[in-house]
């Protein structure tokens, strides 16, 4: 075990270490002075205790994981699901959490990663051959839109979105034909355009599948004018995190509660309002230089079954900060999304180290070069 730990790719952790104590930082700031104060006291704590499965995870072998033990993960992610829809607490008019004692934890941050896990495990079967509509993709499909429906009607679609992310991602790199690719790729564009056209042309129906706060952040995003109220939350968002300028400035909007939920989903508005442009690009470059190592972790593993899961990994990262800032700067509807390390949130800090402890292991657990091809 000691012979592994000397193996860890120690770049990776203190890029990740790095996030965790930014995040502790801004949300020192969004909670200093309110009813919430010491929450940054807890993300350290959570950090600490956290760092022991990370390392376990660590010197597990992956292989095992994306053996026939994906099933058994996923089995795990998905009954817990259930469990959300039977007993869980209802926050905000959402059920997306389980109480476990005095902590509150997120299953779909679990599913997302053993669903990982799974499609890994399926597309190492074809070893690197391209995938069939019927005996690869169909089962595929159906280990991702599982979870997806069991997060959608929590309702949460911010996160059942990163499962369409994490799905497109790992699809490419398991070698899907050209034709079928740009298939899901324009059955997508397809159904983001025909959502926006019914909105504007059969509003009626389309309230019928989706939910009202749904089509009050589509209607806020395309026209924010049109109802201040509903658009209160992106406006103040925008505005604070223009505020911050360069440098950064005092923070008025967000310590005056004009900001819902500064401390999680919405905390990078504190980023983008206390340290101005300057904090927001620090942030984003030390994104981009995790999410580059686990490219780099992806490319060397001479595994396809370990660059699949560091592909989803990374894929599932990429897309939340994407949707997260995006958001909040105006590039995207509102939908709840934490920011990974940064948001408060024991759930999404724990499966997200968990998952960094996993391409750690990839890179720990290299297999030779003749036992994977």
């Amino acid at each position: 075990m000691i012979r592994k730990l000397h193996k860890l790719d120690w770049t990776l952790l203190l890029l990740m270490f790095g996030l965790i104590s930014i995040g502790t930082l801004v949300i020192y700031e969004a909670t200093h002075g309110t009813k919430l104060d010491g929450l940054h006291l807890n993300n350290i704590v959570y950090g600490a205790v956290f760092l022991l499965p990370l390392l376990l995870v660590a010197v597990f072998d992956y292989r095992l994981l994306t053996g026939k033990f994906a099933y058994v993960l996923y089995g795990i992610g998905v009954l817990l699901l259930v469990c959300v829809q039977l007993f869980g607490e209802n926050v905000n008019g959402a059920v997306r959490w389980l109480s476990i004692g005095s902590f509150q934890f997120q299953p779909s941050e679990l599913a997302k990663l053993s669903t990982i896990l799974l499609i890994a495990h399926l597309l190492h079967r074809r070893r690197g051959e391209k995938l069939r509509l019927l005996k690869d993709l169909l089962p595929i499909a159906a280990v991702f839109l599982i979870p997806f429906f069991f997060v959608y009607k929590q309702p949460d679609l911010g996160t059942a979105l990163v499962f369409v992310g994490i799905l497109m991602g790992m699809l490419w790199i398991g070698n899907i034909g050209y034709g079928l690719m740009l298939a899901l790729v324009g059955g997508s564009v397809a159904a983001v355009v025909g959502v926006l056209w019914m909105f504007r042309s059969h509003y009626e129906l389309l309230a019928r599948f989706v939910q009202p706060h749904q089509l009050a952040r589509i209607q806020s995003f395309l026209d924010p004018a049109s109802d201040p109220d509903k658009s209160w939350h992106v406006m103040n968002a925008i505005t604070a995190i223009g505020g911050g300028g360069m440098l950064g400035g005092s923070g008025f909007f967000s310590r005056q509660g004009f900001i819902p939920y500064v401390y999680s989903d919405s905390i990078y508005v504190i980023v983008g309002e206390r340290y101005g442009f300057m904090g927001s690009a620090l942030l984003l470059m030390l994104f981009f230089l995790l999410i580059y190592r686990m490219v780099l972790v992806a490319i060397d593993n001479r595994g396809r079954a370990g660059a699949y899961v560091v592909v989803g990994i990374a894929c599932m990262f990429t897309f939340q900060i994407f949707v997260n800032i995006g958001m909040h700067v105006g590039l995207l509807p509102l939908t709840g999304i934490s920011l990974p390390f940064i948001s408060y949130g024991g759930s999404s800090l724990l499966i997200s180290m968990i998952a960094v402890g996993v391409v750690l292991s990839v890179k720990i657990h290299q297999p030779d070069r003749s036992s994977d091809r």
